[in-house]
């Protein structure tokens, strides 16, 4: 029998745009991109010049720390640009594709592959990046071995993709990746779904996760099965990402296709597309957003912990959704909260819309709605984080970088997207995520 995780609190935002279950076609994207951004705490080392030919798997640069870890092209082509910005920071690293992709071959090793030889392979194809870390939720170190590693395959994020739609056709590179992990630990694989999913991969621990957002987060995962002590350290994947490592150990080749969900209430055509990571969001989008000057705001990601992009930019390296909502900069409104709010959602039941009932769609801009102010002990945090953790005092010994107490607090175990629901919620409009992403980055140096 599976085990099976209930929580109660959390916080599911109905958001009109939800993707429905059709497969679309994509525009060609014109150039692919690494951006070194997208992947928290390395110091990108460039190896390609613009006019390099490269294949699929070519290495395009590396950490600086971890030489061994490599960021790979996603398609073959010729390297077009090395965009710099201030003090010569990379911000990343343009290849122009070829029509018909051409791939780096990577030898397999047989069955059954010891650790090191998995670890190697991971490494030398690139796709050693998509593997993070608890404590620090940073990519893993190389030399580290994780105590168990938490796979999560249930989206619960508003209007997030259905993994067990993403999954059709692919089920053999899903074990295949699943079996490739189970040889780097000495411990278990947790396979997170959603209650009543036909997804039951072998030789794993299978979750049934039940629940509002943020019930699919890794950090539930974990926090309920087997929390992270000091010295210990577990491994997160996302399960479109296992598929990456799944197609290597079938092929001996680096696949990036992914499935896509364009969401949102301005995306005029709603559904799933096929698409290579680090394409442009304009070849997924154009022509597909809502005509007129209403201005709209692109979120590679959800809306809760995406990235906003300009329609030139780039697919997010972790992200396999598409949202686009009103950006709300050009919206006046009479009397503003004093309004009834017919239409307008509210946490608090502050408006008349509470008697809606919870089937009912929203329309939510990108406008905060409020001014920053101290954060208030009101137990608003509590009500949609479902962890065994005090998000107020954690946040405020982050604020103070008090080591012991962050460490007593569960800071080992917690990432940046537990707390986006506490951000949404907060009257105080503090941006919380960043508290705890520059939280995590100083205990890092300080500890290592």
């Amino acid at each position: 029998m599976p085990t099976v995780i209930k929580i109660k609190k959390g916080l599911d935002i109905n958001l009109k745009g939800k993707a429905s279950g059709v497969m679309m076609e994509a525009a060609a994207s014109g150039s692919y991109a690494i951006v070194p951004d997208h992947y928290t705490g390395v110091t990108p080392k460039v190896t390609v010049r613009p006019g390099d030919r490269v294949r699929a798997g070519s290495t395009l640069m590396t950490d600086k720390r971890y030489p061994e870890i490599r960021f790979v092209s996603p398609v073959s082509g010729e390297v077009t640009e090395v965009l710099r910005g201030e003090k010569r920071k990379v911000l990343r690293i343009e290849v122009k594709p070829d029509s018909v992709i051409e791939y780096e071959t990577f030898a397999v090793p047989a069955a059954p592959a010891s650790s090191e030889e998995i670890k190697a392979l991971l490494l030398e194809a690139g796709l050693w990046p998509y593997i993070k870390q608890r404590p620090y939720d940073r990519i893993a170190a190389p030399d580290t071995a994780p105590r168990d590693i938490f796979v999560t395959a249930c989206y619960t994020a508003p209007l997030a993709p259905d993994f067990d739609f993403i999954a059709k056709g692919e089920e053999d590179a899903l074990q295949a990746g699943l079996d490739a992990l189970g040889r780097l630990t000495g411990g278990h694989v947790y396979f997170g779904v959603k209650k009543g999913s036909a997804l039951a991969p072998l030789r794993v621990e299978r979750v049934e996760l039940d629940g509002p957002h943020p019930a699919g987060n890794a950090g539930v995962m974990i926090n309920r099965i087997r929390p992270v002590n000091k010295g210990e350290t577990v491994w997160t994947l996302n399960a479109a990402d296992v598929l990456f490592i799944g197609r290597l150990m079938l092929t001996g080749k680096v696949d990036f296709s992914r499935t896509v969900a364009l969401t949102g209430s301005e995306m005029t055509e709603r559904g799933y597309v096929r698409a290579i990571a680090g394409c442009t969001v304009a070849s997924l989008t154009k022509g597909r957003t809502m005509p007129g000057d209403r201005r709209i705001r692109l979120i590679s990601g959800n809306v809760l912990t995406g990235t906003k992009v300009a329609p030139d930019g780039v697919l997010g390296a972790y992200d396999n959704q598409i949202t686009a909502i009103p950006e709300g900069d050009d919206v006046n409104e009479f009397l503003g909260w004093g309004m009834p709010g017919f239409g307008k959602y509210s946490v608090s039941r502050t408006y008349f819309t509470r008697l809606a009932g919870r089937a009912r769609e929203y329309v939510i801009d990108a406008r905060i709605r409020g001014g920053r102010r101290a954060m208030i002990m009101s137990n608003e945090y509590d009500k949609v984080f479902p962890m065994d953790i005090l998000p107020e005092y954690l946040l405020k010994a982050i604020i103070a970088f008090d080591i012991e107490k962050m460490e007593n607090l569960g800071i080992y175990e917690v990432a940046p997207e537990d707390f986006a629901l506490c951000e949404f919620v907060d009257t105080s409009k503090i941006e919380l995520q960043q508290i705890v992403r520059n939280g995590l980055d100083l205990l890092y140096r300080e500890m290592n």
